[in-house]
């Protein structure tokens, strides 16, 4: 059944299904919209307590829904200069080292971080023999994607691709899964060195937003886009660690890399092990 569920997703349209799914998700149905969110409530168990807005009724759009506020203070955010805090509440896929210019996707499957940046090779040597982490956003998670420490936008870059699942079935047997799907990467630069936060499409992802940008993708196409953005001045983007930088609207993943000996991931971080958005994620190094 895992090879036909992983087949399946080589024959879809991936890109013509996520386009239907994203146009009914912005659809403003009334009680039938409502009723999807119950039942996607209901289905994925998500914890409507923590949201700002608790009653499915409130919700005029299932993407509304999908990218629902959390009350004020339900993310806690350490404060501590020292720590990097999880960007989102996800689980972790993968983390570790950066060796020769690769990082682990499954067992057995590795891919560059010179693909996953959008073929920029001088942008990858920034990373060498630095650290990463993926994190998974399942469909019941808080959708939206904060800063895990404060940064200064240097570049953003639309990276077209596939649009397969990024479940952990789908991470295991398709090889350059994250280097090859649609992606948005952002690149921050730090008291602690450079950072990639890069915001992963997957099947039916109907969009990715960005607070400084707004809509990303759709539209889509075969061309890589890259936009510099200046360190001060009025166009410059300066971001605070637990600021919303982005959003998936339906789940998707998030990869941060991180500069050689620029951190140290907390002991909490483990493969598999949820995380939640303002956490330990990482400390910086003492002599950065």
């Amino acid at each position: 059944m895992d090879k036909i569920k992983v087949a399946l997703q080589h024959w879809i349209p991936q890109h013509g299904l996520t386009r239907l799914v994203g146009k009914l998700a912005s659809a403003k149905a009334g009680k039938l919209t409502t009723s999807v969110i119950k039942l996607f409530i209901k289905q994925y168990n998500v914890n409507m307590d923590e949201a700002l807005h608790s009653d499915p009724s409130y919700f005029k759009t299932f993407n509304e829904f999908f990218v629902r506020e959390l009350k004020p203070g339900a993310r806690p955010i350490v404060e501590e200069n020292s720590v990097i805090t999880h960007p989102a509440d996800a689980c972790v896929s993968q983390f570790g080292d950066i060796e020769d210019g690769q990082l682990i996707q499954a067992k057995g499957h590795y891919f560059s971080a010179q693909e996953l940046l959008g073929g920029d090779n001088k942008l990858a040597e920034e990373f060498d023999d630095g650290s990463f982490a993926t994190l998974y956003l399942s469909p019941r998670d808080y959708h939206r994607v904060h800063m895990p420490c404060d940064g200064t936008l240097r570049q953003m870059i639309y990276v077209p691709g596939d649009l397969f699942s990024v479940n952990p079935l789908t991470a295991e047997n398709v090889p350059n899964l994250f280097a090859r799907n649609e992606r948005v990467v952002c690149i921050f630069d730090t008291e602690f060195g450079p950072l990639a936060q890069v915001l992963v499409g997957a099947t039916i992802v109907g969009s990715i937003e960005l607070v400084w940008a707004g809509t990303v993708t759709p539209p889509r196409g075969n061309t890589v886009y890259r936009w510099e953005y200046p360190s001060e001045g009025h166009n410059s983007v300066t971001l605070k660690k637990g600021e919303e930088m982005g959003r998936f609207k339906l789940g998707s993943t998030v990869i941060n890399l991180f500069a050689k000996d620029a951190i140290e991931f907390d002991n909490s971080v483990q493969n598999e092990v949820p995380t939640r958005m303002g956490t330990e994620f990482a400390h910086i190094k003492a002599d950065n």
